[in-house]
């Protein structure tokens, strides 16, 4: 049984409307979290690694080699990537003015050489470019090599193994209507040595069939065949004269991942469609698809094997960001995401059913990007946001092991 307090926008403080809730009540649709008065919950600690300049992405990851979480971010209209080395976030600028900046990034150890590198991509003309970590990150150079120049409308850029051959691919959104790929996605595979001057290998998984200026990316084994499948959404809007957009879905990987994939649409119209990524949201050991309209309002999940909808959060306005895990370690898969329209940051407890209760983390603050990670390795899920017009890089500490 779930006990969820409800406390009204318009509502005097002491009025709480208390509601108990048990088992499988909810009908498809009905909102199981209500927006309340935001104020964050005791104990979560905000902290400053940078501000100044706005802000689109950012990854952790120990980029120095001393055990110690760092962050890279992309920071400035001009596109100035800069390392801030954990835990006091000295910052040191590994490339400076490199046209345009980038929307979306990545990191793991690319070359095999046992520490991880960063990768960067831009929105259009599309590009994506891989950093790799010098024996002496903070003194030496940050060696810049060439991924992709031929996708346009990179908004996401996500890792897996796509063919299952052991080694991290990368998907990617070529979201722009323009030659040689217009409206589809791909993924990249890496060659044997991506120092030498050898190509990646592009395959275009979804051919002119994802069209609307596609978000973020999903990636998993969605229909249990044992392949990793791949989601996305399409937001739509003044950018989508056509009108094809508004819309999430999945894509079916082939027995062969280089053939092209089957697009399968998930139902409804979803204005401003970003995010979505699978996983069994209700422990029935089916794989459900979670997803938020981060250019409009709401955060939803999908049931399986019909694809159900079911409302997480309706009112919250602009949650560009995602991110699907166990944030409390209980075993099931929760939410989180900070919301650039409503300025918070969130996640979403699950019971384990796929109903959900939402905990403010922070306020007035806006993203573009958010990544859950144990900043301070003390065993629990910190969040690392982005702030675009917040202008700022932060990350908000989790009070659980305080």
């Amino acid at each position: 049984m779930n006990v969820l307090i409800y406390v009204g926008n318009h509502l005097p403080p002491v009025v709480l409307c208390i509601l108990v809730i048990s088992g499988h009540l909810f009908a498809d649709d009905q909102v199981t979290t209500v927006a309340g008065t935001e104020v964050a919950e005791a104990g979560w600690v905000k902290h400053t690694i940078f501000e100044g300049e706005h802000c689109n992405t950012a990854v952790a990851a120990d980029f120095t080699k001393d055990g110690i979480i760092d962050v890279i971010a992309d920071a400035g209209g001009g596109g100035v990537t800069r390392l801030f080395a954990g835990p006091d976030w000295k910052e040191t600028i590994i490339d400076a003015n490199h046209d345009g900046g980038y929307i979306h990034s990545e990191t793991f150890d690319i070359d095999g050489d046992g520490d991880a590198d960063y990768i960067g991509a831009r929105y259009n003309p599309g590009l994506i470019m891989w950093y790799e970590q010098p024996d002496q990150p903070l003194t030496q150079k940050w060696t810049r090599r060439l991924i992709d120049n031929q996708v346009h409308g990179i908004h996401g850029v996500i890792k897996g193994d796509v063919d299952n051959d052991g080694r991290m691919d990368l998907l990617a959104t070529s979201a722009q209507p323009l030659a040689p790929f217009p409206n589809s996605l791909a993924w990249i595979s890496a060659p044997k040595n991506p120092r030498s001057a050898d190509s990646w290998s592009r395959h275009i998984f979804a051919d002119r069939d994802a069209p609307g200026l596609t978000h973020y990316l999903g990636f998993g084994d969605i229909n249990g065949d044992g392949r990793p499948d791949a989601a996305t959404g399409a937001k739509g809007g003044p950018q989508d004269p056509s009108g094809t957009g508004e819309w999430f879905a999945w894509w079916e990987a082939s027995a062969d991942p280089g053939d092209v994939w089957e697009k399968h649409l998930l139902p409804g119209v979803h204005p401003g469609a970003t995010n979505i990524h699978p996983a069994d949201i209700n422990g029935d050991g089916k794989t459900d698809l979670l997803a938020s309209r981060g250019h409009g309002n709401g955060v939803i999940w999908f049931e399986a094997p019909l694809w159900n909808q079911h409302t997480i959060d309706a009112d919250i306005q602009e949650p560009h960001c995602l991110q699907v895990l166990d944030i409390d370690n209980d075993g099931d898969m929760d939410a989180a995401t900070c919301a650039y329209g409503s300025k918070l940051c969130v996640w979403y407890e699950n019971d384990g059913t796929g109903h959900f209760v939402r905990h403010v983390v922070g306020t007035n603050q806006e993203a573009y990007d958010l990544r859950v990670v144990d900043m301070d390795q003390d065993g629990d899920m910190d969040f690392l946001v982005a702030g675009r017009q917040s202008k700022n890089v932060v990350w908000y500490q989790n009070p659980a092991l305080q």
